[in-house]
């Protein structure tokens, strides 16, 4: 690697222009930023997981020389136990959540990356990672570590449960938003009818196989009554949602609800569904030979949970996976424009197949830049791709969201990353929880317009 590249590659620590000399492929300015805070989000979110793992704590028992005198050097308890377990994850989940809000309040009303506000935003990556670093180590000296832990733990209850309210909002935006695209161009290619019956087809083919499914292997004869009444409940808001989005009153205040955005919804409610049975603690009962016997969970799902280090590794990898997605769509404008009720009219609607990732259009500067200009591209001199501080925000309220997660919601004093994959009563009832919040959103967006006195509500 030449020196230049080196050189390049310091540089990238202080700012993105200095990444112009790195060797490597072209990246844009905003996917590049946004690629460096979810970074920093995992790094946190795997200290997290580690220090809630009771292997890994044994682990330093037994290899470390000398771990208990250095714990008491340290002053974090005869076997370090103030640097493991949800209190320690409480303080630095409060240091990055701290650090996000910080760079949300800097980046507030930031229209383009020329200001200096935007330069801190886009760079001087390694001071960041120091001032981060800062923040989760300083939360351990907090005086009145009690008091902070109690409070704490609501103000992560609260803005958890934020996440994941936002999160469903922009699931039903998202639907309403696929149905109002591919509806725009049925009227000039009658395909888009086509396509919009098989997707509404593809929907609701797996609800109700995904229903059924659950219907068979989570319920029994005998028992399993909690089950038959959550899938029967379920299944029925499904049919609630799709009878009331084709109801004359609903079509006539919004001509483009239909049943591909209740199909849409049932699917999530199934998946829902499925992840809260899942996550439900295993019902155990004794049979006639005196053996105990797991019921209301399939048989092959039994003995899913023997390697339990596997099984909490690839669950740490879905859920930082999942978050990261959940932020990273979110924040961009059309998200944050759907939150505050702001839609394209439809008459300026474009159909397209990948109409989620905008119509890719790029003006000539751009467009000289990708094939002549630097390694990176600047495609916020203009307008800022994203909204800045609602990027930042998204994070604050996703570090809550993996705290109050990872520590098993209220149930924190037990809770440690080995069993938190095989089932949780605080689990199953947040999900159990955002399911029929999801429901009542959706219907909330069709019969909220009834309401109204005149017909200007339109999603």
């Amino acid at each position: 690697m030449s020196a230049r590249c080196c050189a390049g590659q310091l540089a990238c620590c202080c700012g993105n222009a200095g990444c112009s000399y790195c060797c490597g492929p072209k990246v844009r300015q905003s996917r590049s930023t946004r690629f460096m805070y979810a970074l920093y989000f995992i790094l946190v979110v795997i200290i997290c997981c580690v220090m809630m793992s009771d292997t890994v704590a044994n682990q330093m028992r037994e290899h470390i020389p000398y771990f208990e005198d250095i714990c008491k050097g340290i002053k974090a308890g005869d076997t370090c136990e103030k640097l493991v377990g949800y209190s320690a994850v409480y303080r630095v989940c409060f240091g990055m959540a701290c650090f996000f809000f910080i760079f949300c309040l800097l980046t507030l009303n930031i229209n383009n990356s020329k200001s200096c506000r935007a330069y801190i935003h886009n760079g001087f990556w390694f001071f960041k990672l120091l001032l981060l670093g800062a923040m989760c180590s300083g939360a351990f000296f907090i005086p009145d570590q009690e008091t902070f832990l109690n409070a704490w733990r609501y103000v992560g209850a609260v803005g958890g449960f934020l996440f994941i309210v936002i999160q469903l909002l922009l699931l039903v935006e998202f639907a309403h938003k696929w149905n109002k695209n591919w509806t725009a161009g049925t009227a000039t290619n009658k395909l888009w009818y086509a396509s919009l019956s098989l997707v509404t087809l593809i929907a609701y083919s797996i609800t109700t196989g995904g229903l059924i499914w659950m219907a068979v292997f989570y319920t029994q004869k005998d028992g399993c009554m909690e089950n038959k009444i959550l899938l029967g409940v379920n299944g029925g808001l499904c049919l609630l949602m799709s009878v009331v989005s084709i109801s004359p009153s609903v079509r006539d205040r919004q001509p483009h609800s239909g049943i591909l955005q209740s199909g849409l919804i049932s699917c999530y409610v199934t998946y829902l569904t499925f992840s809260a049975l899942s996550s439900k603690p295993a019902e155990v009962v004794l049979d006639a030979h005196g053996k105990n016997v797991t019921i209301c969970v399939p048989n092959f799902g039994q003995d899913l949970y023997r390697d339990k280090t596997l099984v909490a590794g690839l669950g740490t990898a879905i859920l930082c996976v999942c978050i990261l997605y959940s932020c990273l769509t979110s924040t961009t404008r059309s998200s944050s424009d759907a939150l505050q009720g702001r839609y394209t009219a439809p008459e300026l609607e474009v159909a397209r197949c990948c109409f989620c990732f905008g119509s890719g259009g790029e003006d000539a500067e751009e467009k000289r830049n990708m094939k002549e200009g630097p390694r990176v591209i600047y495609d916020e001199k203009k307008s800022t791709v994203y909204s800045y501080a609602y990027f930042h925000f998204m994070f604050f309220l996703a570090s809550l969201y993996v705290m109050m997660t990872v520590t098993n919601w209220f149930n924190y004093e037990s809770a440690n990353i080995e069993t938190f994959f095989s089932g949780s009563w605080s689990i199953f009832w947040v999900k159990m929880a955002s399911c029929w919040i999801c429901v009542l959103l959706y219907l909330g967006t069709l019969i909220a317009p009834l309401c109204r006195p005149s017909p200007q509500y339109s999603v």
